[in-house]
């Protein structure tokens, strides 16, 4: 395993559970590239979408990667020396097994699994078994995060109320104790023994886990401290202090930013890592991956991240003089580093800088045009500022590697041009009884049909380009239905101008603040990534 970082392990982390299973081409082209940056470690999160020897409902469906593909995966990435570690889960998120009645009797809640429970350790068994096989690393993500309800379901049912910090440590002893039968060592995130601890929080100040508590720590489980959110150096090392002080040997997993809809935020993403891997290296953190997840959706191309991947990468060598990084970028791609942060649509909401990354053009592509959740966010620039961003990335569109995502994103700018503040300026006119003005407006519905046909048209391709075509069904129903429901709002609001419709009833609905503040004309933009309540106010 080669290692030119100052890191035993330097990866990254694909998320491939959120419908984006990325297809093998693609996958290998991502080997390439990151081996080359100098990354010795990949790290394929799998919640469901691996095939599990006698588990033919687990990732049925789901674009699911074959046994031989991931030996397939695993020898191409020997070839370039990295080593590829399989990240699972063993506790939660794994809502979309519950989805068939097989799971239902291994349930506790929400996405739990049911600890304790024989059926439970029989399929973690066939995970591992499955995993020994087709992976050469003996180290194992088992997951374990973020489980806020263990113990609270069909477990309290069963056994009554039980310390949650002991059905943790029982549960994980049980799963280490598989893992150790097949030769595995395992890693987990650290979060579920600080959010015991200290009543739910991660992000804590001080932290008191039990001497008891830390001696039930199996030999073979190392933690992982996760964090993908500060610029701070200090918090990094205080977080990574209280994480050794509950096991020696903690691994660290910071963050690309790829998770909050169809843009990339590169920005945020270098000045978290940087102060991140300062902190690492400083407390000889040894083992650290980027993570690169795909909440609701995984719309964001991994390979639209490639500036910070190679920021990254350079830092963690010791490289870290900005400017030499991106005229090796530059040297190295044949684009310069400022023209590929395009992607994260500069110069609009979706790039402005603050504590946390925004995400417009995804929950204002969503806004309904006449309900209109969001509409209490938009300033009056934003839309214009698309207009200008979509100029400058139609000028790389036809650029041979890399066109294909400058592309997407310039149809995307085009869409919310137009999308941005159209259901203000609708309920603008409605309300000051303009029928002129509404009847401008239809030209606009019109176009905006168009722009948004031809965003599907590009996300599509890009799609196809890269991943197996599972998951993208729910783009189809998400952009499908968004140009259906455009399409009624114009032929309702040509209604109204015929005079066959009297009145537009969510027109007369008020604007309110979507986090609770009552009537406002304007907020700014803000971090939302939950389709399904951005969409509508209605259930789905």
């Amino acid at each position: 395993m080669s290692n030119p970082t100052k890191f035993r392990r330097f990866g990254v982390m694909l998320d491939f559970s959120r419908n984006a299973v990325m297809n093998l081409p693609s996958i290998k082209k991502w080997i390439d590239l990151t081996a080359d940056m100098g990354y010795n470690t990949l790290l394929l999160y799998m919640e469901d979408t691996y095939e599990v020897d006698n588990q033919p409902y687990f990732g049925h469906l789901r674009g699911r990667y074959s046994q031989k593909e991931l030996k397939e995966i695993d020898d191409y990435a020997f070839e370039k020396g990295m080593e590829v570690i399989p990240c699972i889960q063993t506790l939660a998120h794994l809502n979309a097994i519950f989805r068939w009645p097989h799971y239902m009797k291994m349930w506790d809640c929400d996405d739990i699994l049911l600890a304790g429970d024989d059926k439970v350790y029989q399929l973690v068994e066939d995970m591992f078994s499955t995993l020994a096989k087709c992976f050469r690393s003996r180290v194992v993500n088992i997951g374990m995060d973020e489980a806020h309800m263990l113990g609270r379901g069909q477990y309290m049912t069963k056994n009554g109320v039980h310390d949650r910090s002991e059905i943790l440590v029982d549960h994980l002893n049980k799963v280490a104790k598989i893992a150790a039968g097949h030769g595995l060592e395992v890693t987990m995130w650290a979060d579920m023994f600080f959010r015991l601890a200290s009543g739910g929080d991660y992000y804590v100040e001080e932290l008191h886990v039990s001497d008891e508590v830390k001696a039930k720590i199996p030999d073979n489980v190392n933690l992982i401290y996760w964090d993908y959110y500060s610029s701070d150096k200090k918090r990094y090392d205080k977080q990574i202090k209280m994480h050794s002080a509950i096991k020696e040997g903690i691994w660290f997993a910071g963050g690309i930013w790829s998770w909050t809809g169809f843009t990339p935020h590169n920005s945020f993403s270098i000045d978290a890592t940087t102060a991140a891997l300062e902190s690492c290296i400083e407390n000889k953190v040894e083992n650290v991956f980027l993570t690169m997840w795909g909440d609701n959706g995984s719309e964001c191309s991994k390979f639209s991240c490639l500036p910070a991947l190679y920021y990254s990468a350079e830092y963690a060598k010791g490289n870290t003089d900005l400017e030499a990084i991106k005229k090796g970028f530059e040297e190295k791609y044949g684009i310069p580093f400022d023209t590929f942060m395009l992607l994260e649509l500069t110069g609009t909401p979706d790039a402005r800088k603050a504590d946390h990354p925004l995400n417009p053009a995804k929950y204002m592509l969503y806004n309904d045009c006449f309900m209109g959740i969001f509409d209490g966010t938009v300033e009056d620039s934003d839309a214009a500022s698309y207009t200008v961003c979509a100029e400058k990335l139609a000028a790389m569109k036809n650029e041979p590697t890399w066109g294909y995502l400058f592309e997407t994103m310039e149809a995307l700018c085009n869409a919310m041009a137009l999308k941005y503040d159209i259901g203000l300026r609708t309920r603008k006119a409605y309300l000051a009884k303009d029928k002129k003005a509404l009847s401008a407006l239809i030209a606009d519905y019109t176009k905006l049909i168009e722009k948004i046909t031809l965003f599907y048209t590009a996300f599509k391709n890009q799609w196809e380009k890269e991943n197996k075509p599972h998951g993208f069904d729910v783009q189809d129903i998400r952009l499908g239905g968004l140009i259906r429901r455009v399409e009624h709002c114009k032929e309702r609001l040509q209604s109204y101008l015929d005079g066959k419709l009297e009145r537009i009833e969510e027109l007369e609905e008020p604007v309110l603040d979507w986090q609770g503040k009552g009537e406002v004309e304007t907020a700014g933009a803000i971090p939302y990534n939950q389709w399904k309540n951005n969409f509508t106010a209605n259930v789905i």
